[in-house]
């Protein structure tokens, strides 16, 4: 099979650099066409003649020069101690070097620039409603400039085992390998390519070899499980050779071999604001401001977030006043168990002592229209009660028993403060609202699971309180017999029956609801992996369809994914990909023995994310893994309606794809943004830019690999569009 694949600008084999354009890794032109333009400057517009910048009492501006002149597509950071917790606001450089930063709360400010090509300037200390002009300063070598490229453009650097090697005892093609080392596994949880992740720390301990460290720096911290499960799906040895290799060439001297661009026309135009919540040893998964049916909901309100294996505290940001505070997410059974628990050899940051203690592993939240604050939380342990299992009445328990659960479903009241707690059989990971009349949620199983789609008649419960009544759930069942509705089937190690359906065994790690048909979509992880769409019917314990699209090559591994107001599907691919599939493309039936996943390669798209490829690795596609994708359904954020995103997990950014081009909102600091899903909210729809922005968080569960280290915070992210850099 083969999609449809669309090189984005800046994505072909010059490893990120743009064919058309004629600048450099700093935003500037060649020396030649810099020197002609220098002379018109001096003749017709000196630099002492440029138009000013205008601010406002709560504005900083001024205009940022280098030794060659003014520096374009450079960022303005501006940070602050004063208010109740930490902020920072981040603006981009105009073509002349003018920049603004606006909205700022009274306090004082440290100010300094940022930039590929440059090292961070000294800090300055400004207060809002000043003029200010800011020196750049140039990086002295390759390695300086170095220290300030994205994750990315080091992990590059990894040599993965070319073709010729494979297959191996455990793995049978590159592609199923960069799958585990990328989103499928490795790079899920962190970013690699960090300072952190590049080197090796004496703190490990004396070892023998590069290769030892890698083992033992495996085994460290409360992640222990995952990470040696991990390690286990590759050809371990060889896996820890590769790593080693990759460290030790670093530590040699090695540089990345492509360069990051600065930020070009309206990438510019953004404002980021950056608020510290939660706790130094826990982390964030997610974040939510507002109902994803209706993005006025919960104006100016509160955010909150959900701190998954690390705490049972949720973050909570107030972004009017500039706080951050926490809740407690209860259990319902006392004897739940805490990851606090697990396995581990001592950290080589944080010591032999644990520092996550969560029994409610709280993955994902979703505000509902009533602005209530709805998560996947376990509140009690796996082991299902009766009613879940073999010989219940529960018609979902007739069709497909559970014996064990996980993650459950609650929901937080701000008015009131209170956790209303739901048991589910099915065990859940993400979370979504249909608009249909039972306000139905529907969720993801996620990595594993029992091979269902589970959901909660919200209207039903409201009505009754009935937890178990008010819950249900579906195997996937694909509609071989092609008679349009649901029969009998064969499981997934039987042959097709023609008399029968097929139930197959996948989980759906997202989870999305087609504003278009009412459809659910997930993603199918794994290699190549796929999508899968279920129809309900009437009563979906009995009625659900599925219908399954595996990725064609060159694409593989989707992890998140979101679907438009169209009903065409977005997810991220570990490939290096973007890729939607639109149903309507597909020119054979949809049902019926022969569509049992291969079936519509055409409905398929992909489109090449940013950044530079692996050096052994000749399949189109990035080095960047790619963690979830999203689409603005209402304008949320500034570029139009249904404008899929992109996470940039490796290159401190999130992408629009716009009329097929990838724009790249950068977020450079602190450096490791890592952010796993965004959301969008209008606050003000009257008053353009400014009522209008994304919300997302640092969604690594290893912040202190990131800039800042040990005992800094994650941060909320607010990202806003200007109609140009200097806009108040």
């Amino acid at each position: 099979m083969v999609a449809t694949v669309r090189p984005v600008a800046g994505t072909g084999t010059d490893h990120g650099r743009r064919d058309a354009s004629i600048l450099n890794s700093k935003g500037r032109a060649p020396v030649k066409i810099r020197f002609c333009a220098l002379l018109f400057l001096l003749v017709a517009s000196p630099v002492s003649a440029q138009p000013p910048v205008s601010i406002g009492d709560s504005d900083l501006g001024g205009v940022v020069t280098g030794p060659g002149g003014p520096e374009a597509g450079a960022w303005v950071i501006a940070e602050t101690t004063d208010l109740p917790t930490r902020l920072t606001k981040i603006v981009v450089t105009d073509d002349l070097g003018r920049y603004l930063i606006p909205d700022l709360p009274r306090a004082n400010y440290r100010l300094w620039v940022r930039g590929f090509g440059l090292v961070d300037s000294p800090k300055v200390q400004a207060s809002p409603g000043r003029i200010l002009d800011l020196i750049a300063v140039p990086a002295q070598s390759e390695k300086d400039a170095a220290q300030y490229y994205p994750a990315m453009y080091w992990w590059a650097l990894l040599n993965p085992p070319p073709p010729s090697e494979f297959p191996l005892p455990k793995i049978k093609s590159q592609g199923e390998w960069l799958n585990i080392v990328k989103v499928g596994a490795c790079g899920s949880c962190h970013a690699l390519g960090t300072p952190w992740t590049r080197t090796l720390s004496e703190n490990l301990g004396e070892l023998k070899s590069s290769t030892e460290a890698w083992q033992r720096r495996l085994m460290s911290g409360q992640a222990q499980f995952f990470m040696a499960r991990d390690i286990g799906r590759l050809d371990t040895e060889r896996a820890l050779k590769m790593l080693a290799d990759w460290t030790d060439r670093i530590a040699g001297g090695e540089l990345p071999f492509a360069k990051p661009q600065r930020p070009q026309g309206i990438e510019r135009n953004i404002v980021v604001t950056l608020w510290d919540w939660g706790r130094p040893t826990g982390y964030l998964h997610d974040l939510v401001s507002t109902d994803r049916r209706n993005p006025r909901l919960n104006a100016n309100g509160k955010v909150y977030g959900s701190p998954e294996d690390s705490t049972d505290f949720v973050p909570v940001l107030d972004p009017v006043i500039n706080t951050a505070s926490e809740v407690l997410h209860p259990v319902r059974d006392p004897a739940t168990p805490s990851s606090r628990s697990n396995a581990m050899a001592p950290s080589a940051v944080w010591g032999a002592d644990p520092i996550w203690d969560s029994k409610t592993l709280n993955h994902n939240p979703m505000l509902d229209e009533k602005g209530r604050v709805w998560f996947t939380a376990r509140i009690r342990p796996n082991d299902n009660p009766a009613y879940c299992k073999k010989g219940s009445d529960h018609p979902s328990a007739q069709v497909f028993p559970i014996d064990s659960g996980g993650r459950n479903l609650s929901f937080y009241e701000p008015a009131t403060g209170k956790f209303t707690l739901i048991h589910t059989c099915f065990p859940t990971h993400h979370l979504n609202f249909a608009s249909d009349a039972d306000n139905t949620l529907w969720t993801s199983a996620g990595v594993v699971g029992p091979g269902v789609l589970g959901w909660l008649n919200r209207k039903m419960y409201e009505e009754t309180g009935d937890e178990v009544k008010s819950q249900g759930w579906t195997p996937f069942v694909l509609d071989t017999n092609g008679n349009g509705r649901r029969d009998e089937w064969v499981e997934p190690n039987q042959p097709l029956d023609p008399s029968k359906d097929k139930r197959i065994a996948v989980n759906n790690y997202s989870v999305a609801v087609s504003p278009a048909d009412g459809a659910v979509w997930g993603t199918v992880l794994g290699y190549p992996g796929g999508v899968v769409r279920v129809t309900p019917g009437d009563d979906p314990a009995h009625t659900a369809l599925t219908e399954l699209y595996e990725v064609p090559a060159p694409g593989f591994g989707p992890r998140g994914g979101d679907v438009d107001s169209n009903g065409v599907f977005w997810t991220a691919l570990a490939s290096g990909h973007l890729g939607s599939f639109d149903r309507r493309k597909c020119r054979g039936p949809l049902n019926g023995p022969n569509a049992t996943g291969k079936h519509c390669p055409e409905g398929w798209t992909l489109h090449q994310l940013p950044g530079p490829q692996f050096r052994t690795v000749s399949e189109p596609g990035s080095a960047e893994g790619s963690y979830y994708a999203w689409v603005d359904w209402f304008d949320t954020f500034g570029l139009g309606r249904n404008v899929p995103f992109a996470m940039g997990n490796l290159n401190d950014a999130i992408y629009a794809l716009v009329d097929g081009r990838l724009i790249t909102l950068r977020v450079p600091y602190p450096m490791g943004m890592f952010a796993k899903n965004v959301d969008g909210r209008i606050d003000d729809a009257d008053a353009g830019w400014k009522g209008r922005g994304l919300w997302t968080t640092t969604g690594t569960r290893t912040f202190y690999h990131n800039e800042g280290g040990k005992g800094s915070r994650p941060q909320a992210i607010k990202i806003q569009l200007r109609p140009d850099p200097l806009a108040r």
